[in-house]
């Protein structure tokens, strides 16, 4: 690919990844309207810009992130305040718990899915259109619950919400970020769980496919596309976060599922 091919993937990418519109149906998507001459598989190159989102989100999240490992530290290493870094810890303890669920679906299902997704590309629609009821159904909660009250269960709804955003077109902030509305917990603290749990899938998935980025034959050729591209999905994360998270707090969920229904509806015409 060239390097705009490059620089088209890593907009889509950095649009895509935080917004609640499913990055995976996108780049689905694409690959097929244009027959994978411009949108060739190149999963490296997914490594990397999902590694540019990664550390955009990071950015963004840098100080609940040292808050929250800091008191699961503490917690464990510090016998006489346990009592001060209990909440801190239980955050960290339930994040695990909403990441096991999408763990074993991943392992267990994601290459299959995918696989048969990309063979009946109209199935999407579908999906995009579950996507889109399911934002239009919570576009005005706003929940009671801050950090300090998501409890196990609400840990346990989340992750088998999240379980299901392997299949593309079913957005994993759009699905994770509704599960959380369901379970009461305010925007706000909605999204920074639905963005923290974003972190070990990300990790787990990056670590899996490192050892092949590494491997590569031509890594050294494609250096220059795959840092562009990298710093390019990163950029464009951040701003599409700061987007959503204005959407979210006015409660203007509906854009997104009016946006998401709209492309369920060119899906069908256009694969019909």
């Amino acid at each position: 690919m060239s390097l705009i091919q490059y620089l088209i993937l890593a907009l889509i990418q950095g649009i895509t990844e935080p917004l609640p519109i499913s990055s995976s149906g996108h780049m689905l998507l694409f690959k097929n309207i244009f027959n994978t001459k411009l949108f060739t598989s190149d999963l490296n190159f997914e490594i990397v810009c999902n590694f540019g989102s990664f550390i955009a989100i990071l950015i963004i999240f840098r100080q609940d992130i040292i808050k929250y490992v800091t008191s699961f530290v503490k917690y464990i290493f510090s016998k006489k305040e346990q009592a001060k870094y209990k909440k801190g810890f239980l955050y960290c303890l339930y994040v695990v718990i909403s990441t096991i669920p999408v763990t074993i679906s991943g392992l267990l299902l994601k290459d299959k899915i995918e696989n048969i997704f990309e063979k009946h590309i109209i199935v999407i629609g579908f999906m995009f259109l579950i996507t889109a009821i399911s934002l239009f159904i919570v576009r005005k909660f706003k929940g009671t619950k801050d950090d300090d009250n998501i409890t196990l269960l609400d840990a346990l709804i989340i992750g088998l919400f999240q379980a299901i955003t392997i299949i593309p077109g079913i957005s994993r902030s759009g699905t994770v970020l509704v599960a959380c509305l369901l379970c009461k917990l305010k925007r706000d603290t909605a999204l920074r769980y639905t963005f923290i749990l974003y972190f070990p899938v990300s990790i787990g998935a990056m670590i899996l496919g490192v050892s092949d980025l590494i491997s590569s034959p031509n890594l050294s050729s494609l250096l220059l596309p795959y840092s562009v591209g990298m710093i390019v999905a990163g950029i464009i994360t951040y701003f599409s976060y700061e987007w959503l998270s204005n959407w979210v707090k006015r409660g203007k969920l509906a854009y997104f599922s009016i946006y998401c229904l709209l492309l369920a509806t060119f899906i069908f015409i256009y694969f019909r």
